[in-house]
């Protein structure tokens, strides 16, 4: 008997899964064309505008010049839960050196529960809602949590699909922070220009 219940626990555990994952993947495919498919190392990140918990919208360009961990997750998910506070601690940690997490909710509720169970976790980095185009953007995202670590230079060096060890996080969030970043060449503004043609003018005579 006893064995019997926990049988029937276990079937309704993943069965409540594959609901859950079911009503996502549903979601997913109804979408337009995909842009990131196979090895997306080195590729560039797509740019994109999502809205935040509290109404102002945010584009990943943005954040050029700082590493991104960008984190797809929705509030159902338990491996998700179980990362959100090792993002918690990064953002803490590497934020001084230029890290931004990014996490992006692809939860099918209004943007109040979200906010309350990231409260209820601590979140302490910005939280974007989700869109089809977004997902569509990088590669479809069907499994959660999918994690892409972007550098400096707004390149994708690392993405990593399902739960990871908070180890093998770190190490890709390093990656993304030691990457050499080459900022474009500022243009000079008008008063620089003048300057400078003044300065070729007294070089001259």
């Amino acid at each position: 008997m006893k064995r019997n219940v926990i049988v029937f626990v276990m079937l309704v555990v993943v069965i409540m899964g594959m609901l859950a994952t079911g009503k996502y993947l549903d979601r997913t495919r109804k979408h337009g064309p995909v842009k990131l498919v196979g090895n997306v190392h080195n590729v560039p990140a797509p740019d994109f505008e999502l809205a935040t918990l509290d109404g102002r919208r945010v584009k990943l360009s943005d954040f050029r010049g700082q590493a991104v961990l960008l984190n797809f997750w929705a509030t159902w998910c338990p491996p998700c839960k179980i990362e959100m506070p090792w993002f918690v601690d990064m953002q803490k940690e590497y934020g001084k050196d230029g890290l931004v997490v990014l996490g992006v909710a692809m939860d099918d509720t209004e943007s109040a529960k979200i906010a309350e169970f990231t409260h209820e976790m601590g979140v302490n980095y910005p939280v974007l809602l989700g869109t089809d185009q977004v997902s569509d953007d990088y590669g479809d995202v069907r499994s959660l949590p999918t994690t892409f670590y972007i550098d400096r230079n707004g390149n994708i060096v690392a993405k990593s699909v399902g739960l990871l060890g908070r180890a093998e996080i770190e190490d890709d969030v390093k990656k993304a922070l030691d990457s050499n970043y080459k900022p474009a060449t500022a243009q000079p503004n008008r008063a620089q220009a003048v300057a400078k043609t003044a300065q070729m003018k007294e070089a001259k005579q």
